[in-house]
């Protein structure tokens, strides 16, 4: 028996009519497609007709026999498609509504395979029956599923049936077309999806729509706006849809006239679209990505009843825009707006936590879990995850692995974030452990993980734990974005400069990314080859790749390094005109070479005009400079104004301030500070802040109290650094008893290691001060026995971009003949005025 029904095989809700028509709070969260979608199956109605859902106006007249199409889509409304399947084999001739139904019912169940497999054995009897064919809903249902599958090859294929068995297409089958073509061809094939929009007769808004869509997604934004322009002139009324496709356009394209434009448009169409939630949290994100903070929260103020999405859109409008304090303040208001029916959920946590690292206060990140707790939202294994992220943003390392280890489910990422905490703050070899563990329980590593990895081998500058991991690599065929650059990095930061330069010339020049330029120039600088580092520098200028902040960051401490203060000039301005000169990673270096290469005051300036960016290594390169150049005082008054800036210290700043301190004898105020670290700023002292506290006390002659604190540190404390700086305390104040404890001391930790040869040679000349010459000469005669040499001094001047060396005695310098008798006047000139120079001017004979 053949039912004959003529209608659609189901209400169809995305039709030309009813798309451009009904309100979209009707429609589900598919909104944001523009494509045009399959009917869906609704769970109000069975996927029938109209005439199948039709009330009885008479109670009295019995109930109509439920038909078989009326049996499919109910089956398909309740997910069982097996059944329906099995209901839908046993009819000997379905027809075409029947075979729309089943299609359909695969579709709406997330099952577009088996659509398309349905519609090829629906096609094979469209052949062998002249009774039979597709309709409007057959093509634009399985073109929906191949645009969910992405077959472009199977949906040309039906473009083709389409033009062979539909003279006319519909106007569904048009848009159904574009979708599929804009969805699959989001890479390339731009002018098949053009010629077709260009080809449709008969366009409505869902047409514009698809298109202006796409032109976005493409990053073709001037195309989007300008069809965006031309619908409006064509006479179509934008839709809901219409300006969310181009909110983000008009925000990628960075012009906040258009926007004013674009959205002035949206609220003289009425309120409908003013109070319209999708359209406000679309507006609010493009005025966010626009840096207009204050138009994006005007538009949240005068939204009445704001949904979860559009107090999350607000707030990470802030946080993308670094305002943390602004997003924590509008998420108290969504907490206390929380009773009165706003709705908060964990998206709105998570961008609080993110917020909240960005400041790195533990104190609000332990009050923001406090309220998880409460609230019993910390079962989310991604909050979860976010708030290991922020407890390692605030160096809180043991809240981070309390959260870790409490955690009853975890997935990669719980791993790969503790294992990442543990490694940024310097746990390097916890990191490798947890990796192992990791494995153990049977989690794969991946592209993070690996990453992590590396840095941890950097810090540990092993080469064997780099080698193994690179091995590791490579017998897995791990391939991810930047990996090159990372492996440069960790094998630089090994010493072993060679691998480096081996990955680094093993990319074509095509194929290097400005990371791996910067990675080998970088770990050119750290491993002392300087002109290499300048070399590489100029081929990448020469392959026109413009460099970055990182990249002038790196080749800045080459030029300090090689004395070359004009080449360094020479960046700095690059960097002003590139406008990169107050990045806080290039100001701060631009601050080291200036001073270190003596120029304090071109330091001073830069560090003054870095009004917004500071950060505690700018605060420690300008105090380093201040204590190279004697200048105490004035490092003194920085470290304190740092503190006033709300900028805490951190342990490597202490060490500048203490040297500052040391060099300039401000011996009280260096031990209050030292006392300052462990109970003001919870910074426990290293080996390098007692080193010196040794070198202060020694230089203001204290050398008994600096012995004792040596002393004291025991096994700690047998560094060589901190006992040399002693000897030479023990020798400018005379106290050559004491000095002779300390240089045995001395030769106790070389163990016969005649590598530190400059000690021996001071305690040499301490002998000779005193008058004992026999020991003078058994030092001076084992040094020579053993080939021991001591590593001479070297200093340098740059004069019209030639860099002039010196050593003591040197006799190689062009010039030696001119300065030795310049040498020559100036004792001359010292002695006249009372002062016997320690130092005996050589001949001028070269």
């Amino acid at each position: 028996m053949r039912i004959a029904i003529s209608s659609p095989p189901l209400p169809l809700p995305f039709s030309s009519s009813t798309i451009a028509q009904t309100h979209h709070h009707r429609r589900s969260a598919s909104i944001f497609s523009t494509a045009v979608e399959p009917p869906e199956l609704s769970r109000q109605q069975p996927c029938s007709t109209s005439q199948d859902t039709h009330h009885h106006t008479a109670h009295s007249s019995p109930p109509k026999p439920k038909t078989i199409r009326f049996r499919l889509s109910h089956l398909c409304r309740e997910g069982q498609l097996h059944l329906a399947r099995q209901l839908f084999d046993e009819i000997p001739q379905p027809t075409t509504v029947l075979w729309n139904t089943l299609i359909i019912g695969y579709i709406c169940n997330k099952m577009p395979h088996e659509a398309i497999s349905l519609y090829s054995r629906l096609f094979y009897t469209i052949n062998s029956s002249d009774d039979r064919s597709c309709d409007a809903y057959t093509y634009s249902s399985v073109l929906k599923a191949c645009a969910e599958t992405k077959q472009l090859s199977t949906g040309k294929a039906l473009h083709a049936h389409i033009l062979r068995y539909n003279v006319y297409p519909s106007r569904i089958v048009y848009n159904s077309l574009l979708n599929m073509y804009t969805t699959c061809l989001l890479s390339s094939g731009h002018d098949l999806a053009e010629r077709l929009f260009r080809t449709m007769r008969k366009r409505n808004v869902v047409s514009w729509n698809t298109i202006i869509s796409w032109y976005a997604k493409t990053g073709r934004l001037m195309e989007a706006v300008s069809h965006f322009v031309m619908m409006i002139k064509a006479g179509f009324r934008p839709t809901v849809v219409s300006f969310i496709n181009i909110f983000p356009a008009v925000a990628g394209l960075g012009d906040v006239e258009i926007a004013n434009v674009v959205y002035g448009m949206a609220t003289k169409l009425g309120q409908e679209y003013v109070n319209d939630l999708f359209i406000v949290s679309s507006a609010i994100t493009m005025y966010a990505e626009l840096g207009c903070l204050d138009s994006a929260r005007k538009i949240f103020d005068n939204c009445l009843n704001k949904n979860s999405h559009v107090w999350n859109t607000m707030i990470g409008g802030y946080v993308q825009n670094n305002c943390s304090v602004s997003a924590l303040d509008l998420f108290n208001e969504a907490l206390e707006a929380k009773d009165g029916g706003a709705a908060i959920d964990d998206v709105t946590f998570l961008l609080a936590l993110t917020a909240a690292s960005d400041l790195q206060q533990l104190d609000l990140a332990r009050q923001l879990h406090s309220y998880l707790i409460k609230n019993s939202s910390v079962s989310s294994v991604i909050l979860l995850n976010a708030l290991i992220a922020l407890y390692s943003k605030c160096n809180s390392i043991g809240d981070t692995f309390k959260v870790f280890s409490e955690m009853h489910e975890r997935d990669v990422v719980s791993w790969n974030t503790m294992i990442c905490a543990l490694v940024q703050n310097g746990f390097d070899d916890e990191g490798l452990m947890l990796v192992h563990e990791m494995q153990k329980l049977g989690f794969s590593i991946d592209d993070v993980t690996i990453t992590a990895l590396l840095s941890a081998a950097s810090n540990l500058r092993n080469q064997e734990i780099g080698k193994q991991i690179h091995a590791y690599m490579i017998r897995h065929s791990v391939q991810f974005n930047g990996m090159d650059s990372y492996l440069i990095d960790m094998y630089a930061k090994s010493g072993l400069i060679q691998a480096s330069e081996r990955i680094f010339n093993g990319n074509s020049k095509q194929s290097r990314d400005l990371a791996v330029w910067n990675a080998m120039i970088s770990g050119s600088t750290q491993n002392g080859l300087i002109e290499e580092s300048l070399i590489i520098f100029r081929q990448m200028l020469e392959e026109n790749i413009t460099p970055n902040a990182v990249t002038l960051a790196s080749v800045l401490p080459a030029c300090s390094q090689l004395g070359n203060l004009a080449l360094g000039k020479l960046i700095h301005g690059f960097a002003i005109r590139n406008s990169v000169e107050e990045n806080v990673f290039v100001s701060s270096a631009l601050v080291d070479m200036y001073s270190k290469s003596g120029a304090i005051p071109y330091a001073e300036r830069v560090f003054s005009k870095t009004s917004v960016e500071k950060n505690s290594v700018t605060f420690t390169n300008m105090i380093l400079g201040y204590a190279h150049h004697g200048m105490g005082e004035k490092a003194l008054l920085l470290f304190h104004s740092m503190k006033e800036s709300g900028i805490k210290p951190d342990a490597i700043t202490f060490v500048a301030i203490l040297s500052a301190c040391s060099y300039t004898g401000l011996i009280e105020e260096g031990l209050e500070i030292f006392e300052s670290m462990e109970s003001q700023y919870k910074i426990r002292p290293t080996i390098e802040h007692y080193a010196c506290i040794v070198d202060m006390l020694g230089r203001v002659g204290r050398v008994v109290d600096a012995y004792e604190l040596a002393r004291k540190l025991g096994d700690e404390g047998n560094v060589l650094g901190i006992w040399g700086s002693l000897l030479g305390s023990c020798k400018i104040h005379q106290d050559f008893e004491l000095g002779k404890i300390v240089a045995n001391k001395l030769l106790e930790m070389e163990g016969g290691d005649y590598g530190k040869t400059g000690y021996r040679v001071l305690l040499s000349n301490m002998y000779a001060e005193e008058g004992n010459w026999e020991y003078v000469r058994s030092v001076r005669r084992e040094m020579a026995e053993r080939g021991a040499v001591k590593e001479v001094g070297c200093s340098w001047i740059d004069i019209g971009g030639y860099t002039n060396c010196f050593v003591s005695r040197d006799r190689k310098h062009p010039r030696c003949g001119e300065i030795y008798e310049e040498l020559k006047g100036l004792s001359a000139n010292l002695k006249d005025v009372g002062f016997v120079p320690p130092f005996v001017v050589l001949s001028s004979e070269c």
